[in-house]
């Protein structure tokens, strides 16, 4: 268009026949595209665990298991440290110290949870179920408060709005304060 600027013209297309189609792509494994069973699944790395059995399998698994609980643990120590830091300042200002802290933890659990989401786009079906299996179990053990905090329970805890599972009066069902 005339006053816009220069113009770019596009690159012509790469060829899609012949020697050059065959000599860009040598080997290129097949992705799935919908999810599927079995034990020689590529995830997150190329080759791994792939076609090493079932034992390799195993253990990406119980990584992916553990990268999503570990998500799960972050997103409960970076409230923990809000509502920590939130407490001490004047007119809602954060000390440095906790802002920084919050801000790696932060970026620690975004960055597990890219890897879990990356991991479950290998459209395994193990990948996914131990992806969620990871989630849930990390989610208990860190942001349930089923277990009793401090060794104490009993009406002490229930009191305190940490008995049955942390849900007394003014805690929503996410387990944070109304």
């Amino acid at each position: 268009m005339k006053g816009m600027g220069p113009t770019m013209e596009m690159a012509p297309a790469p060829p899609t026949t012949g020697k050059a189609a065959s000599a860009s792509a040598p080997h290129m494994p097949m992705m799935h595209m919908s999810f599927f069973w079995g034990d020689r699944a590529v995830v997150l790395f190329p080759g791994w665990p792939g076609a090493r059995g079932a034992g390799a399998y195993l253990l990406c698994l119980l990584f992916v298991l553990a990268l999503a609980a570990l998500t799960e643990a972050l997103a409960a120590a970076s409230r923990c440290v809000a509502r920590r830091g939130a407490g001490g300042g004047a007119a809602g200002r954060v000390p440095a110290s906790s802002a920084a802290l919050l801000t790696a933890a932060h970026a620690a659990r975004m960055g597990t949870a890219y890897l879990v989401m990356l991991a479950v786009m290998s459209f395994n079906g193990g990948v996914l179920l131990a992806a969620v299996a990871g989630h849930a179990l990390g989610f208990l053990l860190a942001r349930s408060r089923v277990h009793p905090r401090g060794g104490g329970g009993g009406a002490a805890a229930a009191a305190s709005g940490h008995g049955l599972g942390g849900m007394g009066v003014g805690h929503h069902p996410d387990g944070s304060k109304a």
